[in-house]
């Protein structure tokens, strides 16, 4: 278990250099390797800061939450064959609050620097993540309502087991999920990590004044927000009871393909207008509503 906890914890910035690389192959250029988000992160982290004396002790220390607070999060997702370090019942209540812990901390920070910019950020970021955040619980609803479990360890070690409409519920749930993993890691449509408009920035513009590591802090700690929710698609894909040599190689295929997807969605579409980013992150609300209405109906429908 702490192998593959320290793996996923290594994996972050290999994820989104493989990003990059889908998207310069897509591209027609070669693009930088793979491992360069670990060579960029070093570096930050031998930096020095430049702190503006306007901030308040909450800039300085949000950094260094949202790292805690996001890998406590990933001890509680379960791992194929391993399970979770931490599981309790509700224990998914604990998760969701861990994630809004950590983006209310970068929403505060970005308001903290009295930056106008950094603040329409901020409101936008305030905004798409209450969209986020209704349709992720009802998601775990979903899951919960199913497999009658409350902790994430036995939820996803009983969806599969469940035969007749569990598929359909399972694609519905892993297309919001995608949909999840491209909002929270501020990827296209929804935002543009490389973007250098802070008239169209979200996330970005909410960290224009940090430097050095806790910069270094920031991006890895988006890079494992986008880890966590893909490990959560893919402890919906592969079969609970696989033997674990096999889970464990499907656990690794769907992660490389989830980001590859990831890097082609980026490839193919364009950023969509500020106005119809609230219309695309309300499909995911209509794909858990509806897993939500498929498991109502098959378990209570007939009574």
């Amino acid at each position: 278990m702490a192998i593959a906890l320290a793996v996923l914890l290594l994996s972050p910035l290999f994820f989104s250099g493989l990003i990059s690389k889908v998207k310069a192959v897509w591209g027609g250029r070669r693009g930088a390797p793979v491992l360069q988000p670990y060579y960029d992160f070093f570096k930050l982290l031998r930096k020095g800061e430049v702190i503006s004396a306007t901030t308040t002790p909450i800039f300085r220390i949000a950094p260094s939450i949202g790292i805690a607070a996001t890998i406590l999060a990933l001890m509680i997702v379960p791992i194929p064959t391993f399970g979770s370090l931490i599981s309790f019942n509700g224990d998914f209540a604990l998760f969701a609050y861990l994630m809004g812990l950590t983006k209310f901390f970068t929403v505060a920070a970005a308001l903290d620097t009295g930056s106008s910019f950094e603040g329409m950020g901020a409101s936008r970021e305030v905004t798409y993540s209450t969209i986020v955040e209704t349709a992720f619980l009802i998601v775990i609803g979903s899951l919960a309502l199913l497999t009658h479990h409350v902790s994430f360890d036995s939820i996803f070690s009983s969806v599969g087991l469940i035969s007749e409409y569990t598929p359909l519920v399972r694609i519905l749930l892993v297309a919001s999920l995608f949909i999840m993993l491209l909002a929270e890691g501020s990827r296209v449509p929804v935002d543009d990590p490389n973007t250098h408009l802070e008239l169209t920035m979200i996330h970005e513009v909410m960290v224009l004044d940090y430097s050095g590591p806790d910069l270094a802090f920031i991006q890895y700690t988006a890079a494992l927000r986008m880890t966590i929710i893909s490990t959560l698609i893919a402890n919906l894909i592969v079969p609970a009871l696989a033997p674990a040599i096999q889970a464990l190689l499907l656990f690794g295929v769907t992660m490389l393909v989830t980001f590859v997807a990831v890097g082609g969605v980026e490839s193919l579409i364009a950023r969509s207008r500020m106005s119809h980013v609230p219309q695309f992150l309300f499909l995911m609300t209509a794909l858990s509503l509806t897993a939500f209405a498929v498991v109502v109906f098959f378990l209570y429908g007939g009574r």
